[in-house]
């Protein structure tokens, strides 16, 4: 009996009904995108915010919007850029090729905020963002419970993190915010999550009787959300999760640890699929 877990890995995809990808930061890392370990990571990412003494708790504030959007803007407008020219790498249509060649209905859970699963293809019906997305906005007060896509041009100066243009609620006038879940939010509106999440769940509960395969991705301990999200998943008889992390790949038999990061880990799976 095998004890390779590409292998390993390989079979409980052949042999699944049903298939789960669980993405935390460290899948955006080989698309380019930062992940933001540790306040070193950050500051080497955003250099002005270290001069500041500002961490990522500290840009990823609403706070920061109340006394001064367009410094709060700065950084999500950084941001917004940033993804809007991120272009997916190979390792998302990996994941979409198995589905599509073994028949896999598949759902994707991501504490990301990037786009980048529907950005690669993946249906919006498909995908729970649970911390929200830097794609949609919401009023700052917020004066109304609405939702709308972010289709602003919002300009910023790298060396003060601020934006040329603050984008504004169509409905008061004020500023408006991504809609993202910050660090000691109070304003989120989490509608369009929820709707997200009530998918998944009638996914869950179709799937319930059936081999669910879990691809874990760059999902780090710092913030345990998707990694605490896979082992419950694994705690069903029918579930084998594939833990893929670089530096945190530890998850308890009969699950499989990968110790690799998100593309090099698929693209191993997808060599052993082949052979």
């Amino acid at each position: 009996m095998t004890t390779d877990p590409y292998k390993l890995a390989a079979e409980t995809i052949r042999t699944a009904q049903a298939l789960v990808i669980t993405s935390g930061a460290g899948m955006g890392v080989d698309s380019g995108l930062p992940d933001f370990r540790g306040d070193q990571g950050f500051w080497n990412a955003y250099p002005m915010y270290r001069h500041l003494g500002i961490n990522f708790i500290g840009a990823a504030n609403p706070a920061n919007f109340e006394g001064d959007p367009a410094f709060g803007w700065g950084f999500y407008g950084h941001r917004t850029n940033l993804y809007r020219s991120t272009v997916p790498h190979n390792g998302f249509h990996l994941l979409k090729r198995w589905a599509e060649d073994f028949g896999l209905d598949t759902f994707v859970v991501t504490s990301n905020v990037d786009g980048q699963f529907q950005k690669a293809g993946y249906r919006e019906d498909q995908v729970l963002e649970v911390h929200g997305s830097i794609h949609h906005l919401q009023c700052l007060k917020p004066c109304t419970m609405a939702i709308w896509d972010n289709r602003e041009e919002i300009p910023v100066d790298f060396e003060t993190m601020r934006a040329g243009h603050i984008p504004v609620c169509p409905r008061c006038g004020g500023a408006a915010r991504p809609n993202i879940l910050m660090f000691g939010d109070y304003s989120w509106i989490s509608s369009r999550s929820h709707g997200q999440q009530m998918r998944f769940d009638l996914f869950l509960d179709q799937h319930r009787d059936q081999r669910l395969a879990v691809i874990e991705l760059g999902a780090g301990t710092a913030i345990p959300t998707i990694r605490c999200l896979s082992e419950r998943l694994g705690n069903s008889k029918q579930a084998t999760v594939v833990r893929i992390n670089p530096r945190e790949p530890q998850i308890g038999a009969p699950h499989i640890s990968i110790a690799a990061g998100a593309l090099e880990g698929l693209s191993g799976i997808d060599r052993a699929l082949a052979g």
